[in-house]
């Protein structure tokens, strides 16, 4: 039954006499609207008519904000009805701004004090321990965090070396998501403890076992003296616990490690993700084994592996001598090789470190580019000190890091300026506008719609940012989207289209006519339509808006920077917002609270090890380790001489995952 403020809504736009002539015209006209935009062999041009389907949307949302909002509907898979744009809270933003951060020696002391022994786990999680207050504020074009600890004084470090680039990015921040619900035995770290949202990745750690030796490291595998290895009833314990919960959220799950694909369980751990209800599976992978053996891709295709978060440090065998492998980028050309032909689909990720391969960042997008056959995108990730660069100098420090600021100007200096950081970048979180549509849409269809929650990324705006580009897999043409479609209209649009709830047809026509009205085909790239670009956006949000098509030439590319935190630069309004918790036997804990903060990945993993690497070699025998810059023999790879006098590895650090 339709309830009283919905009926009215629907009721007023029907009396609205010229405007419902108008807007019922505009959805006829709508059908022909993508051939209305016409190449004279010089550039696209658009045909007066269009300005009268812009003038529709105008008037009628003029008249949807003066009816009362229909209420939002309430799946079961949510804690509540869906948020409005209204009811979602933000954190603390802009500068200055006060937060709670950590003292990085007081935070080791505490942890390698509760690893001895000597501390209680009670103590990190009721006595704030390490804790300290931070400033977040803008000095000489810059925006800085300092801290100072009674104890060991003062720490200072960069978070961006573009003031108006960080004003515009969190400007663009649609707010949080859901509180969780029920989640008391999931979510119980204390303050590290996460609040907001339903996630985007959820990463489990299979085994801290590697094939590499690399250095940076974020875990640093091989090296601490244990083994840490999730057994098959442990890997569905954390998944099932993962959909215990409100909001119940559909996530791509990511196994990680070490190396997951040297975990015995790897295979009938995509399995099992999917029989949970999970629609992606991935695994943050050097690709070694796919190289090494090619019917594994397959085999893990078949088991529900869906995509490869493929460590990809540059475009040579130079650009990732870091690496310890001396033609480690002629191993992994063999890997996308054998990926793609067992139908994975691949998405490169770059750990960037100033002074080691941040001239990478144009190359490797090139790359990607050329590839967009086979790739989907490219996760650039800027450096975080932790696992074996947690004791890094200061100067060094200060030497390496790089941000997410940094990575928008080169992407604009390489690119000649066709990459815009302040047009062309949107917090990762923005893109929680188009689940919200989705989730709008789908709790419209009854008994039919889903039992999850769309993958909604929706944290924090200072965890990172990101661009989408469009590209033609045959001509290579390409562009950023906001080049030709404004996206922060569009997403005010979609967020006053779902706050006011008239309906599902009504609200199908709404998101036609702001395509429309949004879409500038002047300024897109040479066979890029309107109806080819709406077919792109409906096939991203999984057919919401129609039936979903197979890409055919165009695709969409996603140029992500994630930017994890260590000690130096630790929010806890981050952590409590976090979207790729780890799942662990201890429950799901923030990204950066379990790599970073207060080191909860050496807590669970001592509380948990299986034996002493000692132990381990000696009953179970010594996996391969590719390292000390010598070559892979792999079939069908070159092997490169080893060069005895290679330069050693600078300080860095190695991430694992992203959304």
């Amino acid at each position: 039954m339709i309830g009283s403020q919905e009926r009215a809504g629907h009721d007023g736009l029907e009396r609205s006499g010229t405007l419902a002539r108008m807007f019922l015209a505009a959805m006829r006209r709508h059908d022909r609207a993508a051939v209305l935009l016409h190449h004279d062999g010089v550039k696209w041009r658009e045909t007066p008519d269009w300005r009268f389907e812009r003038q529709v949307i105008r008037a009628l949302q003029s008249v949807n904000t003066s009816l009362p909002e229909t209420p939002s509907p309430a799946p079961e898979w949510a804690p509540g009805p869906l948020l409005k744009s209204h009811e979602r809270t933000r954190p603390p933003l802009g500068w200055p701004r006060d937060t709670d951060s950590l003292c990085p020696r007081c935070v080791v002391e505490t942890r390698n004090a509760i690893l001895r022994g000597e501390r209680d786990l009670a103590d990190l999680l009721d006595g704030r321990l390490g804790e300290i207050k931070a400033r977040i504020a803008e000095e000489d074009g810059r925006i800085l965090i300092r801290k100072t600890c009674p104890e060991h004084g003062v720490f200072e470090d960069v978070l961006s070396i573009d003031p108006e680039f960080s004003r515009v990015i969190e400007s663009r921040y649609p707010g949080r998501d859901f509180r969780t619900l029920g989640d008391e035995l999931i979510h119980r770290h204390g303050t590290s403890s996460i609040k907001y949202g339903r996630g985007a990745v959820l990463t489990i750690d299979l085994t801290n076992r590697c094939n590499m030796m690399c250095n940076p490291c974020f875990m640093d595998a091989n090296q601490v003296g244990y083994v840490h290895e999730l057994t098959l009833d442990e890997i569905k314990q954390i998944l099932d616990d993962s959909i215990s919960f409100k909001p119940r959220r559909q996530m791509s799950v990511q196994f990680s490690g070490g190396e997951p694909t040297m975990s015995p369980h790897f295979l009938e751990a995509c399995r099992y993700a999917k029989e949970v209800g999970y629609y992606a599976v991935q695994a943050a992978t050097n690709g070694l084994r796919f190289a090494l053996e090619p019917e594994f891709a397959y085999a893990a295709k078949e088991a529900g592996f869906d995509l490869a978060y493929f460590q990809f440090d540059g475009v040579s065998n130079d650009a990732n001598k870091h690496r310890h492998i001396s033609n480690l980028f002629d191993v992994k050309l063999k890997s996308i090789e054998v990926l793609h032909d067992a139908g994975i689909d691949i998405v490169p990720v770059t750990t960037l470190v100033n002074g080691v391969n941040e001239t990478q960042v144009g190359p490797l997008l090139d790359f990607v580019l050329a590839n967009s056959d086979k790739m989907g995108g490219i996760s650039f990730q800027p450096v975080s000190f932790t696992g074996r660069d947690e004791g890094i100098t200061d100067e060094d420090r200060r030497r390496h890091r790089y941000t997410i600021s940094h990575m928008a100007h080169e992407l604009q200096r390489y690119y000649g300026g066709k990459i815009d950081p302040y047009r062309d970048w949107y917090p990762l979180g923005a893109m929680g506008g188009f689940t919200v549509l989705a989730d709008h849409l789908r709790a419209l269809n009854g008994p039919d719609q889903p039992s999850f929650g769309g993958l909604c990324c929706s944290c924090h705006p200072n965890c990172g940012s990101s661009v989408l580009l469009v590209a033609n897999r045959r001509t290579k043409v390409w562009s950023p989207i906001t080049q030709f479609f404004d996206m922060e209209r569009f997403m005010k649009d979609i967020a006053l289209i779902c706050d006011t709830g008239r309906g599902k047809k009504l609200t199908l026509a709404q998101v036609a006519l702001s395509f429309l009205r949004n879409f500038d085909g002047r300024k897109a790239p040479a066979g890029m339509t309107l109806l080819e670009f709406l077919k792109l956006f409906n096939g991203k949000m999984g057919g919401s808006l129609m039936k979903k098509e197979m890409e055919q030439d165009w695709t969409v590319l996603w140029v992500g920077g994630m930017w994890f935190q260590d000690l130096w630069t630790y929010d806890f309004r981050r952590t409590e917002m976090c979207v790729i918790p780890y799942g662990t036997q201890e429950g799901e804990i923030s990204f950066c609270a379990y790599n970073t903060g207060v080191g909860w990945r050496q807590i669970v993993e001592n509380m948990h090890m299986v034996a002493r690497t000692k132990d381990w070699f000696e009953t179970r025998g010594r996996h391969k380790i590719y390292a000390g810059d010598r070559p892979m023999d792999v079939p069908g790879v070159r092997k490169l001489p080893v060069v005895s006098d290679a330069p050693q590895p600078v300080p860095g650090a190695h991430v694992t995952a992203c959304g």
